[in-house]
């Protein structure tokens, strides 16, 4: 069953066209990525699936209901974490939700809302005012009001932006379980790379409003180039015709160096220059390009 399904949709501010013609399907159960640079249109994007723009061409449906032309059913299945820290200053936190509870007409709706704060580790915050927890919690209690509802889709647009560790893995754990043991999709953007490789299956990449890449994460890791091999030599230095291969970067000091390769078949030569020259090895580890190395490649080659 499709979750998200984005056909063609285009979006321009006083002439600046910030979605040119998006479209991609996200299905029940994913765990999917939207990444791109600032600027790329995410949020555009977000605000789009969330009904709180309108598109000027395409269309954006959510379990199969158009978030223009049928908002109310789109909106129950969508819970949305949005980057600002928007809060009411009269409520506490279990005021909060049992309020969001009621937007959606949910009554009796406490045993959720505790499992939620107990989860997000709200408990004991439960009757603090809002405008007294700190930026951390007051982003904790954003969270558990988009999961109020139970919606079946979650979309997190930058949930760690500012917080601490704890916060990410206390966020991390309860997402991920929702999403593997309720079923939930979640579509999460973050400039995080290392929790999008970590957490999503299937990544979409923007710039400059289009899709420049679309695929799963393994697919995208084995396809674009970008391996590294690093070297830590024994004796003997770094032959001259291999300089040029050095990522200049905080591994290279001393005798170890960090080698860029563009595939396994080059691995050999470059063992065999430095045989050659006389150098010895001391040890050796040919490392993969992470979801940084190819979002670059990416973001610079298109």
């Amino acid at each position: 069953m499709t979750a998200i399904q984005i056909d063609s949709v285009e979006k321009s501010y006083k002439g600046f066209k910030a979605l040119k013609g998006v479209s991609l399907n996200i299905e029940q159960g994913e765990f999917f990525g939207l990444l791109g640079p600032n600027g790329a249109g995410k949020t555009t994007l977000i605000s789009t699936v969330a009904g709180l723009i309108r598109p000027d061409a395409g269309s954006v449906r959510i379990h199969g209901h158009d978030v223009v032309s049928d908002f109310r059913e789109a909106r129950k299945r969508l819970g949305v974490v949005p980057q600002e820290l928007v809060f009411d200053p009269f409520f506490t936190v279990r005021e909060t939700l049992r309020l969001q509870s009621g937007y959606f007409g949910i009554r009796n709706n406490d045993a959720w809302i505790d499992e939620v704060m107990h989860n997000l580790d709200l408990t004991e915050k439960a009757d603090v005012n809002m405008r007294a927890l700190s930026g951390g919690m007051k982003r904790r209690v954003l969270v558990a009001q988009a999961l109020v509802h139970r919606p079946p889709v979650i979309v997190l647009d930058e949930p760690t932006a500012g917080v601490d560790v704890e916060l990410r893995q206390t966020l991390w754990k309860f997402i991920s379980r929702l999403n593997r043991e309720g079923g939930h999709t979640v579509v999460l953007t973050t400039h995080y790379l290392e929790e999008a490789q970590a957490m999503c299956q299937r990544v979409a990449m923007l710039k400059r409003g289009e899709v420049v890449a679309l695929d799963n994460m393994s697919a995208l890791l084995r396809r674009v180039s970008g391996s590294q091999l690093v070297v830590h030599l024994k004796s003997g230095e770094l032959p001259e015709g291999l300089r040029h291969l050095v990522s200049h970067d905080e591994h290279n000091h001393g005798n170890k160096y960090t080698l860029r390769v563009n595939h396994y078949s080059e691995v050999e030569p470059i063992l065999a220059r430095l045989r050659e020259s006389g150098a010895v090895i001391d040890e050796m580890q040919l490392e993969q390009a992470d979801l940084e190395d190819i979002f670059i490649q990416i973001m610079e080659g298109k």
